[in-house]
Formats: C-alpha cells, sequence, structure tokens
C-alpha cells in the first residue's frame, strides 16, 4: 500500500515497511519528520524521538493535530497514507527544479486511457467522493487519500466477490452422508453427554479437515512429480527406460 511513495522518499525499506509494527512504526515516524516533513524545529522533536515513552501515542496524536491531519491515531494506516503523501508533496517543492523538466510517458498515459475507463472521472467532483465514500464504508474497504485508489479497490472486490458467479459459488454448500454419532468412540468422557456428542462432532470435523490437507498435498506430490520425473520413464511398461 505504501510501497510506491516510501520508495519515491528514499526510504531504506519500502517493500518490507510494516506499520503494524509498534517499534518499526514510531522509528518510521521519527525518520518522516527528521528527513522529510520537518515540521517541527529540531529540538522540538525530542518527545517523538523518545519512541520507548510510554506518552509516545499522545505526543504522535498531537503531532497529527500540529500538521493538520484529517486521520487520528486510531486510523493508523490512513495516517501514515495522508503523512506520506505530504511529504511527497515538501520532497517536490524542495526539488522543483529537478522534477520540473521532467518528460510525461506519452505512450504510457496513451496505453492507459485506452485500458482503464476509470481514467475520464473527475476525481475532484464532490458528489464522486462522497459516492465512493459511501460505497467503501457500506463494502467495508479501507480509506484512502486517492479516492480513484479507493474506486478501483471497489471495482476489484465486485469483479471477485459480487459477480453471479461468485455469490453462486460461496452459496454452494457441501454436502455429506449422516453419520450415527453413537457409533464412533470418543476415547475420553467428559460426564456430560451433550458435551460428549459436541466433542464427536469436533472430532468428525477435524478428521474431515485432515483428509481435505492430505489429498491437497497428494495433488501437490503428483504435480511435482509430473514436472520433475525422467522424461524416459514409461509407466505402462512398469520398467524406467527405452
Amino acid at each position: 500500500m505504501f510501497r510506491r511513495k516510501l520508495a519515491a522518499l528514499d526510504y531504506h525499506n519500502p517493500a518490507g515497511f510494516n506499520c503494524k509494527d509498534e517499534t518499526e512504526f514510531r522509528n518510521f515516524i521519527v525518520w518522516l519528520e527528521d528527513q522529510k516533513i520537518r515540521h517541527y524545529k529540531i529540538e522540538d522533536r525530542g518527545n517523538l524521538r523518545n519512541i520507548h515513552s510510554p506518552e509516545w501515542p499522545k505526543h504522535f496524536e498531537r503531532y497529527l493535530q500540529d500538521v493538520a491531519s484529517p486521520f487520528t491515531v486510531l486510523e493508523r494506516q490512513e495516517a501514515v497514507d495522508w503523512l506520506l503523501s505530504l511529504a511527497v508533496r515538501f520532497e517536490y517543492g524542495d526539488n522543483a527544479d529537478k522534477y520540473k523538466n521532467c518528460q510525461p510517458h506519452a505512450a504510457a498515459d496513451n496505453t492507459r486511457t485506452q485500458s482503464d475507463p476509470l481514467i475520464h472521472l473527475d476525481i475532484n467532483n464532490p458528489d464522486f467522493k462522497a459516492g465512493v465514500l459511501a460505497l467503501a464504508n457500506l463494502l467495508q474497504i479501507q480509506r484512502h487519500d486517492d479516492y480513484l485508489v479507493m474506486l478501483k479497490a471497489i471495482r476489484i472486490l465486485v469483479q471477485e466477490r459480487l459477480t453471479q458467479e461468485a455469490i453462486a459459488k460461496a452459496g454452494r454448500s457441501k454436502e455429506g452422508l449422516p453419520v450415527a454419532l453413537e457409533k464412533h468412540l470418543l476415547g475420553f468422557d467428559t460426564g456430560d453427554a451433550t458435551l460428549n456428542e459436541a466433542a464427536a462432532i469436533l472430532r468428525l470435523l477435524h478428521i474431515e479437515e485432515l483428509r481435505d490437507l492430505q489429498t491437497r498435498i497428494n495433488e501437490a506430490i503428483v504435480a511435482v512429480q509430473a514436472i520433475i520425473a525422467d522424461p524416459k520413464t514409461d509407466h505402462r511398461l512398469g520398467k524406467v527406460g527405452r
């Protein structure tokens, strides 16, 4: 989610950044403020730099307020994405001369225009933003600073989960045969007939899962053997070689 912006900011590990790791997250915020955003004076960054302090979340909340973030500490991913966007804008401002002469990739833009109908949308239209946000909330899709990115996520979810084929597949129940629980020994007694019956059902379900897993393992083994087998092997003759 953050890789492109992190790469644009020369972060040391854009592909492996994990904002859910508390230590990594706090160090990242310190790096972002020290190197890119620089909203505070150097002498005022002590509270953010003290990442082991139990008061650090409060200082981070205050930092979000000071940089006018629309997100709170409870919306960590959204806040990180917003801070990264802010840092990218500052990075461009600091190096405007470096980027102003960059030429757009016309061919790539033309291909994108032809293949992606979303490119024609007016993403700054308030009605468009309100509609995308309403859909994202309805489908429980994480909010993003870029409404076009949110719309693409909505399109992917609809295509994968809400088509007639996907709904039919999800609603398809797995039929089984009736089982007489009294014929299956539990191996222990809980002292309660209802609990014994529930334990027997759980054991049978677990056995079914193990059988399914074994089937998948066997299929994987067969697939691998088909790739690495000796091409001279003739199973019909029961021998190897010509």
